[in-house]
């Protein structure tokens, strides 16, 4: 991926080194752009969460912690005492950070674009690095949640350590799959505008288990395709180099609960997903890549997933 010497973004909030401190002010529920997810785009319902076990908390998508909070309406801590889990470092940790800021600078140039072409403004979310923990708006997180989104701070957050895992335990190498990562938290983001987070908080308290999971399957699902969407206009700027796309695929799959619950547990329990099989995400980002529009993200509406 040609990267280097693009902008960069200045809403990166680095606090590795700060000992895990609370990240922002005070609490806030997102979703102001779209009310009730209007326009092409697709409303539909929104993110779900319901953990699967041991690895799957590494893979893409909503932080945990709201969902077992119960509420997203205000921040959680989940107790103090846990101790901060020690990975190894990413390479080189500058050059990652100028490359976080980097893909994220794009994101914000690619939706604001979207978002305007359609007479709407863009708010970018702010990208928090941390290292090993942080205390986010939406309670207490370790290095072992993962990139994650959180709703009640509008902020993406990512331990830069993640992508050694990502490459070492995930199989999922390459920085055009990094990326990826950045973008299907992004893409989380764009839902919140859209309104369909704070949809799914509403609905999702009359929902059974199964029916919370089958929803939250949706939810990653149009993340995935809007950070397809993201892709798409990457390679219109002449950023991909040859396999990039591959390398993204190769990610999708590899972080499919399907994939993952093999890997973690040795057999599949579908009505667990909640996030898609591997085959789900990897074509929801194909789709949102090959079409470039995002209201070919549509998953709430679609029988296929």
């Amino acid at each position: 991926m040609q990267w280097k010497g693009r902008r960069q973004s200045d809403n990166i909030e680095d606090m590795r080194g700060s000992g895990g401190g609370f990240s922002g002010g005070g609490l806030r529920f997102p979703g102001g752009g779209f009310p009730g997810g209007g326009g092409r785009r697709g409303g539909g319902l929104s993110i779900g969460g319901l953990i699967v076990v041991g690895l799957a908390l590494w893979f893409l998508g909503i932080n945990p912690l709201v969902l077992l909070d119960g509420s997203m309406g205000g921040g959680s801590s989940l107790g103090g005492g846990s101790a901060a889990i020690e990975r190894p470092r990413a390479g080189n940790a500058d050059e990652m950070r100028d490359f976080v800021a980097t893909v994220l600078g794009d994101t914000e140039d690619t939706w604001t674009e979207i978002f305007k072409a359609e007479g709407k403004r863009y708010t970018a979310p702010p990208l928090v690095l941390f290292s090993g923990q942080i205390r986010s708006a939406c309670g207490f997180a370790s290095a072992a949640s993962g990139p994650f989104y959180c709703p009640n701070d509008g902020k993406v957050y990512i331990d830069l350590a993640f992508y050694d895992e990502l490459q070492q335990t995930f199989d999922a190498p390459g920085d055009f799959a990094q990326a990826y990562v950045i973008a299907h938290e992004v893409g989380h983001h764009v839902q919140d505008l859209l309104g369909v987070l704070p949809a799914f908080n509403e609905r999702r308290q009359s929902l059974g288990q199964a029916q919370a999971n089958a929803l939250s399957v949706r939810v990653e699902l149009q993340a995935d395709c809007y950070a397809g969407v993201w892709g798409h206009f990457a390679e219109k700027k002449g950023l991909l180099e040859r396999g990039d796309l591959e390398e993204a695929l190769n990610a999708a799959t590899q972080i499919g609960d399907d994939a993952i619950q093999k890997r973690t547990q040795g057999y599949v329990v579908p009505e667990s997903f909640n996030h898609g099989s591997s085959a789900e995400r990897k074509r929801w980002f194909k789709i949102g890549f090959d079409t470039g529009d995002a209201g070919s993200c549509d998953t709430f509406s679609s029988a296929k997933l």
